[in-house]
C-alpha cells in the first residue's frame, strides 16, 4: 500500500510504561477485508491480492477517537468569550444570562433537525482531522425534551458518522432541584435506556454543577438501567467525584485539571480511563490535566478535544494530539496511544484504536513519511486521508 512507516499500539488499554510501547513497521503494508485488517506487516511479505491501493509512501497511523465532545448545540457563546477576555468574571457572565445556561436556552429553542444542521459541518471537521469515532453528549436541554431532542439528533448523525452517545447530566435548575434529580432518576434515565438513545450516562460533578452525593444517586439509576457511567470531574475542584467513579467501575473521568495526588492515585489503581482535555487548558488558561503524573503512576491516560461552545472550541482531533504534548507533557507516542486505544476504552470499546488483526480498519494516511508530524504539525493538517471501515471518507 505504499506506506512508508505504519505505527499502532497494540490492542486493548495502555497503562502507565505501556503507553509508550507503539510498534513501528518500516515499508508496511495493510490488507483490508469486510471492513476488518485481515494482515498487517512489511510490505514485502504481504499476501496477494486483487486490488491494491498505493498510498504514496506515507506514513498511517489508526484513526484518532475522540472519546468527550459536546457537538450538538445551538447558539453561540462569542459575546462570553469577548467579555472574559476582558476580564469580567464567569460569575458575572453567568448572572446576566451568558455562560452554559445561553447554550441550554438556544439548544432548548432548536429542532432535532436543526441540531443536526448544526452539528454536521462540526462534525465533518473532527473527522477530517482524524476521528473516525467521536462520543457525543447530550446536556445542553436540561428540560427532559430539549435533552431526549438531543440525544435524537445524536441517532440521526449516526447515519453519516461512527458516534457514541452518551447522556450528559450538565448543570442542574436554581429551583427545585431535588425534584430535577428525582426525575432524572427516574424518568429522563429509563427514557432514554428505553429507546437505546444512550450508551452510558454522565455527570458533571463540580461546586456549581453536581455533588458527590447526587452524582452517585444517578449512576446508581444509570446502572439499574443497564447504562455505562462516566463523569466530569476535577475541573475546578477535587470534591470525591473521581474517587466515587472509580468505585463504582466508571469507563472514564474526564478534565482533572485540578486532581491531586489521592485522585492520581484512584486513577491508577482502578480500570477507570483518565480523559484529559488540552482544549480547555489553552482556551480558559486552567492549569493543565497532570497527564505526565498519571501516566507515572500507572493510569490509563485517554485524550479528548472536548469541542463544545464554551470552554473547548476544538475541532481537530489532530491538534488536541499536539496540545496534549506540549501541555500536559505526554510524548507523542503516549499521546498516539491516548487517542487511539485508551480512548476507545473510554467509551467501552475494544473492536477499534490499533492496527491489528480483526479490528476494524479505521485508519489514516498522514501527509508525509513520518508519523511524528502528526503531533508536531500546528496550524494545518498533518491528515491526508481517513478511512472507515477501510473505506476512504
Amino acid at each position: 500500500m505504499g506506506i512508508s512507516e505504519l505505527v499502532t499500539p497494540p490492542p486493548g488499554p495502555q497503562r502507565g510504561a505501556a503507553m509508550r510501547e507503539v510498534t513501528v513497521i518500516k515499508d508496511a503494508a495493510l490488507l483490508v477485508r469486510d471492513g476488518r485488517i485481515a494482515w498487517v506487516g512489511p510490505a514485502r511479505e504481504s499476501p496477494a491480492v486483487p486490488t491494491e491501493h498505493d498510498l504514496g509512501g506515507v506514513a498511517v497511523v489508526p484513526g484518532l477517537i475522540d472519546p468527550h465532545t459536546h457537538a450538538v448545540w445551538a447558539g453561540d457563546r462569542l459575546g462570553d468569550f469577548e467579555a472574559r477576555v476582558a476580564g469580567v468574571p464567569y460569575e458575572t457572565i453567568l448572572a446576566a444570562g451568558g455562560g452554559i445556561r445561553s447554550s441550554i436556552t438556544a439548544t432548548a429553542a432548536a429542532t432535532v433537525e436543526e441540531l443536526v444542521a448544526l452539528a454536521r459541518p462540526r462534525l465533518m471537521a473532527l473527522r477530517q482531522s482524524g476521528a473516525t469515532t467521536a462520543e457525543v453528549k447530550s446536556g445542553y436541554g436540561m428540560d427532559f425534551s430539549a435533552e431526549l431532542r438531543m440525544l435524537r439528533a445524536i441517532r440521526a448523525l449516526q447515519r453519516e458518522f461512527s458516534l457514541v452517545s452518551t447522556l450528559l447530566i450538565h448543570v442542574p435548575p436554581t429551583e427545585e432541584r431535588e425534584a430535577y434529580v428525582r426525575g432524572v432518576c427516574q424518568e429522563l434515565i429509563p427514557l432514554a435506556a428505553a429507546e437505546q438513545l444512550a450508551s452510558a450516562v454522565d455527570v458533571f460533578c463540580e461546586a456549581e454543577a453536581f455533588s458527590v452525593e447526587e452524582a452517585r444517586r444517578i449512576f446508581l439509576a444509570a446502572q439499574a438501567n443497564s447504562l455505562k457511567i462516566k463523569l466530569h470531574a476535577d475541573q475546578f475542584h477535587a470534591l470525591g467525584g473521581t474517587e466515587l467513579a472509580c468505585q463504582l467501575g466508571a469507563l472514564s473521568v474526564d478534565h482533572l485539571e485540578a486532581s491531586g495526588p489521592a485522585q492520581i492515585a484512584a486513577l491508577a489503581a482502578s480500570g477507570t480511563v483518565a480523559t484529559i482535555l488540552p482544549g480547555v487548558t489553552l482556551h480558559l488558561g486552567l492549569p493543565a490535566a497532570p497527564g505526565r503524573r498519571l501516566i507515572d503512576a500507572g493510569a490509563a491516560v485517554a485524550l479528548g478535544t472536548d469541542l463544545n461552545p464554551g470552554s473547548s472550541p476544538l475541532f481537530s482531533a489532530a491538534m488536541a494530539v499536539a496540545l496534549a504534548v506540549r501541555l500536559n507533557g505526554l510524548t507523542p507516542a503516549e499521546a498516539l496511544t491516548a487517542a487511539t486505544v485508551n480512548a476507545a476504552a473510554a467509551l467501552g470499546l475494544s473492536d477499534r484504536g490499533a492496527l491489528s488483526v480483526g479490528q476494524r480498519a479505521d485508519f489514516l494516511s498522514l501527509r508525509g513519511p513520518d508519523w511524528r508530524e502528526l503531533p508536531y504539525t500546528l496550524g494545518t493538517n498533518p491528515v491526508r486521508e481517513v478511512f472507515v471501515e477501510g473505506v476512504n471518507q
